[in-house]
């Protein structure tokens, strides 16, 4: 099983978002995704979170929150525990990504660009609730077949 961290970096009502265009054969091509990327040895999810927001971004997380643990199982790719974070709080400026490209995208244009159905969901509930959550999104490729809120709410 992977294990990987996705940030959104909050600012003005806006999240960080990159544009995955530059990797080749990135299951996430063409795709709007937040910041992060897998593990490395010995890493906890801060540690990952921190490091792959500082390399993507420039940035340095300040003041950040684990919100969620978002489970993947797709075929044909490895399953995944994703931990989510959201940062209010950062110092640096902002550099090039070599993965795509990095914008500030207000909130209320997120769903209208091109995102997974499951990024959809988890990105209402940052909206909607404050409180950690759990959630499994189950892919037959690229398509989502089943969403469970909490180990117990069928989402779809």
């Amino acid at each position: 099983m992977k294990l990987t961290t996705l940030c959104y970096l909050e600012k003005d009502g806006c999240y960080l978002m990159l544009h995955r265009t530059k990797k080749e054969h990135d299951v996430n091509h063409d795709k709007w995704i937040g910041v992060g990327g897998k593990f490395e040895e010995g890493e906890s999810p801060e540690d990952c979170a921190l490091r792959e927001v500082k390399e993507e971004t420039g940035l340095t997380m300040t003041s950040y929150r684990l919100r969620a643990v978002i489970t993947f199982v797709s075929l044909p790719w490895e399953s995944e525990h994703m931990y989510l974070f959201t940062c209010d709080s950062f110092t640096g400026d902002l550099i090039p990504c070599n993965e795509g490209d990095l914008t500030w995208l207000p909130k209320e244009e997120l769903l209208t660009k091109n995102l997974w159905e499951g990024d959809k969901i988890f990105l209402r509930l940052l909206d909607t609730r404050d409180s950690f959550f759990t959630l499994k999104l189950v892919y037959d490729g690229d398509t989502l077949k089943e969403a469970i809120l909490d180990g117990r709410e069928k989402l779809m």
